[in-house]
């Protein structure tokens, strides 16, 4: 059975969704349609951080996450935590602050969110929800489908530029 405590050891997306109590396997399948519905083809599905993940594989971005070069550069991620679920846009959260393109991006989001007039829970990239009826399932269809992974790449290795290395902070 499900931990709501822990992250899940299952090692599939589909062990996943069936170890989850049935309210909150279909309210992650039905992100998870809107999701496979607007995703770039050049992303991948599987299970990630213990959650679902949709990430970038080295065969499109070879670099990986610059913190583990062995993981691929994560996308969105999908999961029931203890008292919520929760879908982390990283789009939102990559240079989300620094201005440019990826910035521009999460002020779209937040507008187009704000006009369907459901409250937004939304930290620096995840983005809250007890049930799928307080999502703006279009919008967050429009946030995915907006961001390509070859558009991801762009703002992550943006994002990477603007952010100081150790060695440069501790010469300052």
């Amino acid at each position: 059975m499900y931990d709501l405590h822990m992250q899940s050891n299952a090692p599939t997306v589909e062990a996943y969704l069936q170890a989850l109590p049935p309210d909150r396997r279909d309210a992650l399948n039905a992100v998870r349609e809107v999701i496979l519905r607007n995703l770039d083809s050049d992303y991948t599905e599987g299970m990630q951080y213990g959650m679902i993940g949709y990430y970038v594989p080295h065969t499109v971005y070879p670099k990986g996450y610059h913190c583990d070069p062995r993981q691929p550069l994560s996308f969105l991620m999908l999961g029931s935590q203890k008292n919520h679920m929760t879908l982390y846009l990283m789009s939102l959260y990559v240079g989300g602050a620094a201005g440019g393109a990826a910035s521009k991006h999460r002020d779209w989001f937040c507008e187009a969110w704000a006009k369907t007039g459901k409250k937004l829970d939304l930290g620096k990239a995840c983005l809250r929800f007890k049930k799928v009826e307080d999502l703006a399932l279009d919008v967050i269809g429009d946030a995915i489908k907006r961001v390509p992974a070859a558009k991801y790449i762009e703002f992550y290795e943006a994002a990477r530029a603007g952010t100081p290395t150790r060695a440069k902070k501790a010469r300052a």
